[in-house]
């Protein structure tokens, strides 16, 4: 059998678990995302299981060849595996490379980066609204979240495409505007619906950002128990027929190119 080919440019989900106990018990994985871009690659919340993930995926993801590590806030479920995945980026520390990005309450002596891989990564970010740049990559914060800890959403500029990335977060009106305009929108959506006093997208209120944002590819991920309830497949068949762009549910080890184009395509390959 030939060995399955990546596509040049791609968004590859190691794990769609949303919430801790669907982490707890590893339901879905919570490997996070990994980017890849014109050959920079990005680690993007790497949750409990990332290494494994990216190491069992076929081919596997190399994370010696890891250019960046962002991390959007650093409750566990995103962050667990945030000090390995440097570690393997920097060869132990042999190779100083790579930047790190994270919130500032993420580091010091309170946070979950370790000070001493500090020297090892060739750069240290700390992630507020405003714009960065990593190699090839340039991206922004456009707010900061509504979550019990400091927490950012991205939108990534990978040539043309602009890829936002709407990490944990309550429902706020910013996020329309803040958002519009991205070719593909990834929402982290734990409830199918609303919660009062929850700090997590429902599914509810992800379609009425969608019907606002109208980006032209979307995909739902990081699903709480009762999202996986409510069966993301059925979900994703009814979000298909309401909307005019294609709507995904991820699932563990999907991979995406980066253009909408050839989403249909492609959407439905795993690691």
């Amino acid at each position: 059998m030939a060995e399955r080919r990546y596509p040049l440019n791609f968004i590859a989900f190691l794990g769609t678990a949303g919430a801790r106990f669907v982490m707890i018990r590893q339901l879905r994985s919570s490997g996070g995302i990994w980017l890849r871009y014109q050959g920079h690659q990005i680690s993007l919340d790497p949750g409990p299981g990332a290494l494994v993930r990216a190491l069992s995926a076929r081919p596997p993801f190399d994370p010696r060849q890891l250019d960046t590590v962002i991390l959007t806030h650093r409750h566990l479920d995103h962050s667990g595996d945030l000090n390995v995945m440097i570690e393997a980026m920097t060869s132990g520390g042999r190779i100083k490379k790579g930047t790190v990005f994270l919130p500032e309450d993420a580091q010091g002596p309170e946070g979950i980066f370790l000070p001493y891989l500090r020297s090892y990564a060739a750069g240290v970010r700390t992630l507020r609204p405003g714009v960065f740049r990593s190699g090839k990559v340039r991206f922004r914060v456009p707010l900061r979240n509504a979550h019990p800890v400091q927490t950012y959403g991205l939108i990534f500029e990978f040539g043309r495409q602009r890829v936002g990335y709407m990490s944990d977060t309550a429902c706020l009106p910013r996020l329309c505007d803040a958002y519009r305009g991205v070719d593909t929108l990834i929402m982290n959506t734990v409830f199918p619906r609303a919660r009062a006093g929850a700090a997590h997208l429902s599914l509810d209120e992800a379609v009425e950002l969608l019907a606002c944002i109208r980006p032209r590819r979307a995909v739902l991920t990081h699903f709480g128990t009762p999202m996986l309830r409510a069966d993301p497949v059925r979900i994703e068949r009814a979000l298909r027929k309401k909307f005019p762009f294609p709507v995904y549910c991820a699932h563990d080890g999907m991979v995406l190119p980066m253009s909408p184009k050839k989403a249909k395509k492609d959407g439905k390959k795993g690691i």
